[in-house]
């Protein structure tokens, strides 16, 4: 009988031996790393708060830190370190000197830099004389909430620069060899928001939520190089931006330098009662946190009025002034067209805070997460609205680019040529925005024709009988006929104002005094001037015996002079004569000084 054959482990025993030799030391190198980074936690905990109160000149509280040693980061041995609970509080007066306004409703209680979670990986081993590389540093839930500045008359004279020294740490470091320079190639944030506070009475601050952020070219004493996605509060969008930010001001961070690109895609404009329609711009920055100035263009290609519906390509190029702590732009000059329309507008729009109770729907603040951003949400529950205040130059139009805007029907009623100067009032509030606009200017149409048939055949009438050419309607074309129109209005409420309407045809000058309404209620009174007299505007038999008619209605140079009204519609306009202003002795001219003014 053979004997049985001994098994390979058994054959090789010393294999055993080897492999739990090799556990043994595996086990006690992972307990030795485990005390060796309990014990060096502490000094790189000390070394970390040191760090960045002596680059803000604050103070800096961390709540928990750990670092463990492992090589599960492309199979290299090296250090974690995770942090939680971060805060850096605002920068103290540097040699007696207080550049921010912390003590304000707006800068006080808040950290500078509030930081929910940070993490990154170092490597194990480093020589003192080279640099330490740090991949990569990731952040979660960044909150940055830069306080007003002070005013003028509560900063003592700024020191010599050169005088500035860091703060002196509040830590305790225990002695360890020095470590060498830190370079961090990346940083990457998640979940991140930026408040600027205003000194301004009364304005609420601006705030931005920064979904993403990525940092590189990272540097103590220069720029670097940023991209970030943030979410435009109005209108609302997703707004991505490449650019360069720094060097950081450690004594005022609001006067820190950032320039860049930026693009919004398809931003919802209904956030703004009484206007529609998705936006799209790009475009440049360049200046400081608080003062930025903008150029670029903008393009909605369905804009309109919501009350009205009818849609309108809208494209605009602007350059701007933008106060960073407020969101207050002022438009130092826009190029817009609006359809095959070119005009010109230059103002302010102002953010404006509003009482709990006006009707204004959005807050300019994001929804809050827990921690500080709660804190800072509860410094901006009032609400906002904006203050719209434009200067309107319009050197060419055309008129029915502006009444199909206006308009419920996609066929304006009146085409031509228009010029016109306004200035452009929109104060905030939760009505439609036709019923807040305030609108006073004066405006040239020439060349006008109206769409309707019906109308054009009466405006024809009108120019034909006027030159006393009757026994031409039958042969003319009504759309030949052109008419001009002048004059200066007023709109509030919805209503257009118009004292002093002139509108001209060959042959006739009709001068109005009334209101129009942007539902197309039309109410006017004035004075028709004609060339003909009453009998050649009749023609024929009938005229001759309208003839000694003519002397009743001959004044003040016209052939003939009628008191009219236009009531109706704009689509079914009433003509009619005033019969109130007609005497014995003919018609009573206005005085336009003793016009009854329409109700503005």
């Amino acid at each position: 009988m053979e004997p049985q054959k001994k098994s390979f482990f058994r054959r090789h025993r010393w294999l055993l031996w080897l492999a739990g030799t090799v556990a043994l030391v595996l086990v006690a190198v992972g307990v030795v790393l485990g005390i060796v980074a309990r014990r060096f936690e502490p000094y790189l905990r000390a070394r970390i708060v040191q760090g960045l109160e002596d680059r803000f000149h604050s103070h800096v509280e961390l709540d928990g830190f750990h670092v463990a040693v492992n090589n599960i980061r492309r199979g290299e041995w090296g250090i974690w370190a995770t942090g939680t609970g971060l805060r850096i509080w605002p920068p103290r007066a540097i040699n007696g000197r207080q550049v921010l306004d912390i003590g304000s409703e707006s800068g006080s209680g808040l950290p500078l830099i509030a930081l929910d979670e940070f993490s990154f990986h170092a490597p194990l081993r480093w020589e003192e004389t080279k640099t330490i590389h740090i991949a990569e540093v990731h952040l979660k839930g960044l909150h940055i909430h830069v306080p007003p500045r002070a005013a003028k008359d509560q900063m003592p004279a700024a020191p010599p620069a050169q005088s500035l020294q860091p703060a002196q740490s509040t830590s305790s470091a225990p002695a360890h060899p020095k470590i060498p320079p830190v370079a961090i190639d990346r940083i990457v944030c998640e979940n991140a928001d930026l408040t600027l506070a205003t000194n301004k009475p009364g304005k609420l601050p601006m705030s931005f939520a920064i979904p993403h952020l990525t940092l590189t070219q990272i540097t103590l004493t220069g720029p670097m190089h940023y991209i970030a996605d943030v979410l435009n509060p109005k209108p609302k969008g997703m707004v991505h931006s490449e650019g360069n930010f720094g060097p950081w001001v450690t004594a005022d961070p609001g006067m820190s330098a950032i320039a860049g690109s930026y693009t919004m895609d398809k931003a919802d404009l209904g956030v703004f009662h009484g206007i529609a329609g998705l936006i799209t711009a790009s475009g440049n920055y360049t200046g400081t946190l608080r003062d930025l100035a903008v150029t670029g263009t903008a393009t909605v290609p369905d804009f309109r009025l919501t009350h009205f519906g009818n849609p309108m390509p809208l494209t605009t190029g602007y350059s701007a002034h933008v106060d960073g702590t407020d969101g207050d732009t002022w438009l130092n000059h826009v190029n817009a067209r609006l359809g095959g329309s070119q005009f010109t507008t230059d103002g302010q729009i102002v953010r404006v805070r509003l009482d709990s109770g006006s009707g204004v729907p959005q807050s300019t603040v994001q929804p809050a997460r827990d921690g500080i951003a709660a804190q800072q949400s509860s410094l901006h529950e009032a609400r906002d609205g904006h203050s719209i205040d434009l200067n309107v130059n319009i050197a060419q139009g055309r008129i029915e680019d502006f009444l199909k805007l206006a308009g419920k029907t996609p066929t304006p009623i009146l085409t031509g040529t228009v010029a016109a100067k306004a200035h452009l009032l929109i104060p905030p509030g939760a009505d439609v925005v036709e019923q807040r606009i305030k609108l006073d200017g004066a405006f040239q149409l020439n060349k006008a024709r109206f769409t309707s048939e019906k109308i054009q055949g009466k405006i024809q009438q009108l120019s034909l009988r006027g030159q006393g050419k009757p026994e031409d309607l039958k042969n003319s074309d009504p759309t030949l006929v052109r008419s001009d129109m002048k004059g200066s209005f007023h709109m509030a409420r919805g209503s257009i104002a118009l004292p002093d309407l002139d509108y001209s045809v060959p042959g006739a000058d009709i001068q109005l005094s009334g209101s129009y309404a942007l539902d197309g209620a039309l109410n006017f009174t004035g004075t028709a001037r004609m060339e003909a007299k009453v009998s050649q505007m009749v023609g024929g038999w009938k005229g001759f015996l309208l003839k000694p008619a003519d002397r009743f209605f001959s004044k003040d140079g016209a052939g003939t002079l009628v008191p009219i009204t236009i009531k109706g519609t704009r689509e079914a306009p009433d003509f009619g004569i005033d019969t109130s202003r007609l005497g014995w002795k003919g018609t009573r001219a206005e005085n336009p000084a003793t016009k009854q003014q329409p109700q503005q």
